[in-house]
């Protein structure tokens, strides 16, 4: 029997959970996958509560839409989304800084040599100014980027920021439509093959059983089926990223529609607010060995802009990944898979990407080892990645008025991320691996935001003549000035978009 399971076709895909990973899952699952060769079935408690806090994301998720069919103006009809042209981080470097993660590039490079490196060597007015990300964002406007290398407006990039549990809808919708099979229903007991170990059903409280091939576990922290079943355990990362609970608190919109997410440090962790068309998103992500939940949720009130519209929602979490995202027919997705924190807005990335993978290595055939080994082996490494980006926002910090900020401080890093920041402060080298979700703009814009300034530059940026630089890095600041004054508002940009047929 255990033999049978790892080698026949996979014919049925069920998805334990809905929320934003079960039905993204199964949205790119039913309108991707020959709906005669293959059937999807998400299976979800109405009963049970989705997370539902994530709503900033990052540019790849226009990919995901794309992939879906959606045109942008729907989705952000949809979800009363807003843009999303970067980060704004305050407080973190020190009290009273902030500085800009944006999505576009900063600069261009200039004789083979990064932009960076160049401004460096002339430090020519602030490193924003070279951003038309960052700029539009200062000036609260919004325009797509062209596909024209002349036009400054290629320099854009962006993401959106949504009510998560509209877009999970939106997925939903879209997922039926292709196919897929709802079910509404608690899951009781998991039943295994007693020989191999792989899923074979799920039971049901009204007494259904659910067989299929190939189970995606989306049922959040809890990781029904890769933990509570599997026992495939769970690598903790706390002692790099000690933050473990989040209070949630959506509020009436206020002032203008900031084209931006904002990322507030506090003693014991940080605020973000995320403005939507029809309210603002506010939270604190706060370790609890620094405050206590009270505390948290007083400080995250103090900070609204506008009325609170709900009683705030407490979360709790640790950070990490599961040891193996693959194991055996069952693989893990969002929080079942591990969860880093929401600074970057990576989690609904991450829900992506192994979306995207397991379409690649899909088990058409059966299960073979290597597959997925090689899956594991490249979701490990993407969040990975990831977590030293986060990391690098905690330990380059000049902040000690807290025991937070002091812990973080002087805490030790992983190689990887201890390498990297040591290779920059020496050189302002960067070197970025083919396929890293954050290239050199984002890196130089946190180092350098947080204070981490390099002893000195790239020397093939001195084979310029460095008037020659200083007015080409004027005539950049003047095109992206000019640039940003022909801009619509945010407000005007999302009032003008025409509703799709």
């Amino acid at each position: 029997m255990g033999n049978k399971l790892h080698t026949r076709p996979v014919k049925k895909v069920i998805v334990v959970g809905g929320g934003t990973a079960g039905w993204m899952a199964a949205a790119a699952l039913s309108t991707k996958l020959a709906p005669g060769r293959v059937s999807v079935t998400v299976v979800e408690s109405s009963e049970i509560g989705i997370v539902g806090v994530g709503e900033a994301t990052i540019p790849p998720i226009l990919q995901f839409n794309a992939l879906l069919g959606l045109d942008e103006e729907t989705v952000i009809r949809r979800t009363q989304a807003t843009y999303k042209l970067g980060i704004e981080f305050v407080n973190w470097g020190q009290i009273g800084d902030s500085y800009f993660h944006p999505f576009g590039k900063t600069g261009s490079d200039i004789g083979g040599v990064h932009f960076h490196h160049h401004w460096l060597r002339t430090r020519r007015g602030n490193l924003e100014d070279y951003s038309m990300c960052t700029q539009a964002a200062h000036a609260v406007k919004f325009a797509r980027p062209v596909d024209d290398a002349r036009n400054v407006l290629s320099r854009m990039s962006y993401a959106l920021h949504f009510d998560a549990s509209l877009y999970a809808q939106l997925l939903k919708d879209v997922a039926v439509e292709a196919g897929a099979t709802h079910i509404d229903g608690r899951i009781t007991a998991v039943q295994q093959d007693s020989d191999s170990g792989f899923v074979q059903s799920l039971s049901l409280e009204d007494g259904r059983q659910i067989e299929g091939d190939l189970f995606i576990d989306c049922s959040g922290f809890r990781g029904l089926l890769i933990e509570q079943a599997l026992k495939t355990g769970y690598t903790d990362w706390s002692h790099w990223l000690p933050m473990n609970r989040a209070v949630a608190v959506p509020s009436a919109s206020a002032g203008p529609l900031l084209p931006y997410t904002r990322s507030t440090a506090s003693r014991s962790g940080w605020f973000w607010r995320i403005p939507l068309q029809h309210r603002t998103g506010n939270g604190h992500v706060y370790c609890s060995d620094f405050i206590s939940d009270d505390e948290a949720q007083v400080e995250v009130l103090k900070q609204l802009d506008g009325v609170a519209l709900a009683e705030p929602r407490r979360l709790k979490f640790q950070t990490g990944r599961r040891k193996l995202c693959w194991h055996k027919n069952v693989v893990a997705l969002g929080l079942a898979s591990g969860f880093i924190e929401p600074l970057e807005s990576t989690s609904i990335h991450l829900i992506q990407r192994g979306i995207a993978t397991l379409m690649s290595l899909f088990p058409a055939a059966g299960f073979n080892r290597d597959e997925t080994d090689l899956y594991n082996h490249l979701m490990a490494t993407e969040i990975e990645a990831v977590r030293d980006f986060v990391i690098l926002h905690y330990k380059q910090t000049q902040r000690q008025d807290s025991d937070f900020w002091r812990y973080v401080s002087a805490m030790e890093v992983p190689d990887t991320l201890r390498a990297r920041m040591a290779v920059f402060a020496n050189s302002g080298r960067l070197i970025i691996e083919k396929g890293e979700l954050f290239n050199e703009t984002s890196w130089v814009a946190v180092m350098l935001g947080q204070g981490l300034y390099p002893k000195t530059y790239d020397p093939q940026a001195d084979l310029i003549d460095a008037d020659d630089i200083k007015a080409t890095l004027d005539r950049m600041k003047s095109v992206i000035r000019n640039g940003v004054v022909t801009l619509p508002g945010h407000y005007e940009f999302i009032k003008g978009l025409k509703p799709s047929a």
